[in-house]
């Protein structure tokens, strides 16, 4: 097993994080790293993005985007995530 810590980078404030790998986990990890130039901690960063993985903040954001590019009003969106939650439940 592979321990590796992501902590302080770029100034930024971050957390610090201890993940156990396999050792081909840990070696395929290290490779597409130097595939694309990117430290691991950005690829992991990038993966946790894509599986929709966000910050409250950057959420918020998005949400706050939604709101003002809506041509509904906040009931009509309301009524309309009520109904399309229920239907992917039925599924």
């Amino acid at each position: 097993m592979v321990i590796w810590c992501i902590g302080e980078s770029e100034g930024a404030s971050m957390s610090r994080l201890t993940i156990t790998l396999s050792d081909e986990r840990y070696q395929a990890l290290k490779e597409a790293a130097a595939r694309q130039r990117k430290s691991i901690r950005e690829i992991i960063e990038t993966s946790l993005e894509r599986n929709g993985i966000k910050s409250r903040r950057t959420a918020a954001q998005i949400v706050a985007l939604a709101r003002k590019n809506s041509q509904i009003s906040e009931s009509e969106a309301m009524d309309l995530a009520v109904r399309e939650t229920r239907a992917n439940r039925k599924q």
